[in-house]
């Protein structure tokens, strides 16, 4: 089947700018890549790749030509960076007792990483179900929402996105992944938060309000899927849309499922998401930074009272008690705690925010900025027109790779920022000073 080209970076991985990008690397990366195409399936926003990494530490990932790049994205597993050293040397040690566990039998590392991620829930949300990967772990809440309520119906915002396998893509709204896939119809969309939801109340509820006329007309609707803040764009909804959500959820005996897997673990400055909001969910998927940047990890939280499928596989994963995977979530969650991280996230949040707020004021193209912690979402608008400015957005991400900043574009002109959350604020600043002259040379060179 013939695919025909977009314009955007990312959508099928040959732009224009990524054509330009190709002539700034050299023979051997070239050839690297070139290999890496002949063998790897092609799919929008993975191959072909951009660059070939031969080492990472910190915040940087290092190419084989030996050019450092800030990570701000990273897939969002790198909370604490890469090759974090006390992950590493509680994995290692774990390499040398137990490297794997069997179906049917525990360990100790699988227990005490279960126990300590349960203490951070409130309530009787302390049963836990762990998987290799997010997308699993969607899979299994769903899968659990159908054997609590009876009903197969969900629904989800438009345009989310929730994992790429079948039944977590039926969950979710991204036509990027929904593309050829034919119909879902147990799927309900509504619409997601918008960024001005954040201020305007009015607004918040009937967004809010949205799912509660589903529910009215539908009663074969079982659960609610979202995450609790938007990762890609970085949208953020009001206290107000959350608590609204939980009421008709409780009210219609919905589930409410909040994916958090690419932003727990300290990256919005808590340790869950919705400690933000004063909700309580009966389902939560957690999973990227989960494993430490070392070891795919992934899981659910839910309920006592939804410990009800002890006669059905949930996920039945051959990884399911990973001891190694235990040992890097452990350490990942300690390392936290021993080194005050939400403390430094939240006084961050307050930098970058100055710091943005600064760029806004000096670059016109710049129409929001939004975020918490250390998750940033800088939208770029043409200020002559007040469209989105997309091919500018590619540009600016372009020169800061050239520069050694890495990051994502999102929704096709949000530059998304999420670096580590034990970034210096000195590498925060050298950061920013590369998005201010990117912002400065494409005005320039436009």
């Amino acid at each position: 089947m013939e695919v025909k080209p977009l314009l955007t970076e990312g959508d099928v991985n040959i732009s224009d700018s990524r054509k330009r990008w190709y002539k700034t690397l050299d023979q051997q990366t070239l050839e690297l890549l070139d290999r890496d195409a002949d063998v790897y399936l092609h799919q929008s926003l993975s191959s072909p790749c951009l660059d070939v990494l031969e080492s990472c530490e910190g915040i940087y990932l290092t190419d084989t030509s030996g050019k450092r790049y800030m990570d701000f994205h990273g897939n969002n597993v790198h909370q604490l960076g890469y090759r974090n050293k006390y992950v590493l040397d509680k994995v290692k040690d774990q390499m040398d007792i137990l490297p794997f566990s069997p179906r049917r039998y525990t360990n100790l590392k699988a227990i005490q990483f279960a126990e300590k991620l349960v203490s951070y829930f409130p309530s009787d949300l302390k049963r836990v179900l762990f998987a290799p990967g997010g997308t699993s772990a969607v899979g299994m809440a769903l899968k659990l929402a159908r054997v609590i309520t009876g009903k197969t119906k969900v629904v989800s915002w438009h345009d989310s996105f929730h994992g790429a396998s079948l039944d977590a893509i039926s969950a979710g709204g991204e036509e990027q992944f929904k593309k050829y896939m034919g119909e879902f119809p147990n799927t309900i969309n509504i619409s997601q938060p918008v960024a001005k939801a954040l201020t305007d109340e009015k607004l918040s509820l009937e967004l809010a309000n949205e799912l509660e006329a589903i529910l009215q007309r539908d009663p074969e609707v079982g659960a609610f899927i979202a995450e609790t803040i938007r990762n890609t764009d970085v949208i953020i909804p009001s206290k107000t849309y959350w608590k609204r959500i939980r009421e008709i959820c409780t009210t219609y005996n919905v589930l409410l499922i909040l994916d958090e897997i690419p932003i727990a673990f300290g990256k919005t400055g808590t340790m869950l998401v919705f400690d933000h909001y004063g909700i309580e969910p009966d389902i939560v998927c957690v999973g990227k930074g989960l494993g430490g940047a070392v070891i795919p990890m992934a899981g659910i939280v839910t309920r006592e009272a939804y410990n009800i499928a002890a006669d059905v596989s949930l996920g039945h994963y051959t990884f399911e008690k990973n001891p190694l995977g235990s040992a890097a979530g452990l350490a990942m969650l300690e390392y936290i705690e021993n080194e005050s991280l939400l403390e430094k996230v939240k006084a961050d949040e307050i930098f970058v925010r100055n710091e943005l707020e600064t760029l806004k004021a000096k670059h016109l193209i710049i129409g929001d900025i939004r975020g918490i912690g250390l998750l940033w979402g800088v939208e770029l608008t043409r200020p002559d027109i007040r469209q989105p400015a997309i091919r500018e957005a590619e540009l600016v991400m372009y020169y800061c790779l050239e520069h050694g900043l890495s990051f994502k574009v999102s929704n096709g002109n949000v530059l998304q920022l999420s670096p580590p959350i034990i970034i210096s604020r000195e590498e925060l600043k050298n950061a920013f000073q590369i998005l201010d002259k990117a912002l400065a040379s494409i005005l320039t060179n436009a």
